[in-house]
């Protein structure tokens, strides 16, 4: 039996993102994306329609700033009362959940997909992808970048420009690149 390169992908196998499949999957997403950002925002509200449709869950009172970009959406779970400032980027390969309350200041990018450490698996277009799960009550400062793979815990802190490379416990504060742990509480 043939597997598609979106079941590898879903599966956190190795796939190829050079498919057509995938592609359309992305011009879906780069469209909702188009009206949500473009949308006046009185008429757009907390998320353009299109991107609310698009999206894999969105709780109640959830809200995307705009510019807002994500790979997919489909793959994008946002619990109740979650802030998403602008300028959000979400590279959503595998699922990326954010729990209830959560905020992400501006800038905030979320990767999903770990390209091939080989350059000729990297000119193939091989990828793996890796989900990002956030808990409740988290707040993600301005610029950070959280990396595939990476849990952050409910009620944590990742200060302004971490790169989170690894998973972040409950009730810490994170800082730096690669971030650390500076405070638990």
């Amino acid at each position: 039996m043939t597997t598609s390169e979106r079941m590898k992908m879903a599966g956190g196998e190795w796939y190829t993102c050079i498919d057509d499949e995938l592609e359309a999957l992305r011009v879906a997403a780069r469209d909702a994306v188009f009206e949500h950002n473009g949308l006046p925002p009185r008429q757009r509200g907390n998320m353009g329609p299109a991107l609310r449709a698009l999206l894999g869950g969105v709780g109640e009172g959830a809200r995307i700033e705009a510019p807002f970009h994500c790979a997919y959406g489909l793959n994008l779970f946002l619990g109740d009362g979650v802030f998403l400032n602008a300028g959000c980027t979400i590279l959503d390969t595998a699922p990326v959940r954010i729990g209830k309350g959560t905020l992400l200041g501006p800038n905030v990018q979320i990767y999903c997909a770990e390209h091939h450490r080989e350059a000729s698996g990297r000119l193939a277009g091989l990828e793996i992808a890796r989900p990002v799960t956030i808990g409740d009550n988290a707040w993600i400062g301005g610029s950070a970048v959280i990396l595939a793979g990476v849990s952050v815990g409910e009620g944590a802190i990742v200060g302004a420009g971490a790169v989170v490379t690894r998973d972040v416990p409950a009730n810490t504060t994170v800082v730096g690149n690669p971030a650390r742990v500076v405070t638990r509480r």
